[in-house]
């Protein structure tokens, strides 16, 4: 049977601002990909989440980011290699103070935003989070691109490399996101998200946003929490896998 995990990016707010429904997606995902208060999240939040999940069974990943609240994590930065590396490792032990709280672990880590489609090629960056990950803890699976430079350089430093698709984000004919600024860069009909959802776990395949239907195999789905209806998504998501007999379960 085929089997893909489902992520979300969560503990999105800061302070008293709230973005995702956490409480409500951890009911439906696997994997939670939890802020680290560099691009969204604080200490309360990424406590909160980290309680919620372990009380819920669903595993916890660190989700690095450049330091960019303001632009929550979406801005081109260029940050210095071995800068970013110590960010790098920050962002994940930080996080792994509250997952063990909870009584669980940080068990994958996961690039935000620009810095997601920045390692997909620079490879400069794409080490200095690899590196990043190793100065926290050697064994971290990276969650990444098909084909990018940031798993292909984990996978030579002998860290586990998962790929990760979306359902709600348009590709190019060379596998690669459609950048948000683009019309059509989001999919937000709920129909065609499910659609696309089965298609990615059934068949490692997706239509690109030319129409041209490509390879994309993955081993988890990531469904964004910041959507308008994203609990109600996700859970037309995961029936729908279940019915098209897919085994929806967590990677690590």
């Amino acid at each position: 049977m085929t089997a893909i995990d489902l992520n979300a990016d969560l503990g999105e707010g800061f302070g008293r601002w709230r973005l995702t429904d956490d409480e409500q997606l951890l009911s439906v995902v696997t994997s939670a990909n939890v802020a680290c208060g560099f691009h969204a999240g604080d200490a309360a939040t990424m406590r909160r989440v980290c309680e919620l999940a372990a009380e819920r069974g669903v595993t916890i990943g660190a989700q690095v980011s450049y330091r960019d609240l303001a632009g929550f994590g979406r801005r081109a930065m260029d940050v210095p290699p071995a800068e970013l590396t110590a960010e790098v490792a920050y962002q994940i032990g930080a996080l792994e103070v509250f997952a063990r709280a909870a009584g669980a672990r940080v068990a994958y880590v996961k690039p935000h935003g620009a810095l997601y489609n920045r390692v997909v090629h620079d490879e400069e960056q794409a080490r200095a989070v690899v590196d990043g990950v190793l100065l926290a803890d050697a064994s971290l699976p990276v969650l990444g691109l098909p084909g990018s430079r940031l798993l292909e350089l984990a996978r030579k430093a002998g860290l586990p490399a998962v790929t990760e698709a979306f359902a709600d984000r348009a590709y190019t004919d060379e596998g690669t996101l459609v950048p948000r600024g683009r019309d059509g860069a989001v999919v937000t009909d709920a129909d065609t998200v499910v659609e696309r959802s089965v298609s990615l776990a059934r068949f490692g395949a997706v239509v690109a946003h030319s129409g041209t239907r490509i390879g994309m195999r993955a081993r988890s789905l990531c469904l964004h929490g910041d959507t308008p209806g994203a609990v109600e998504l996700a859970r037309r998501v995961r029936e729908q896998l279940v019915a098209a007999g897919v085994r929806v379960e967590a990677f690590a």
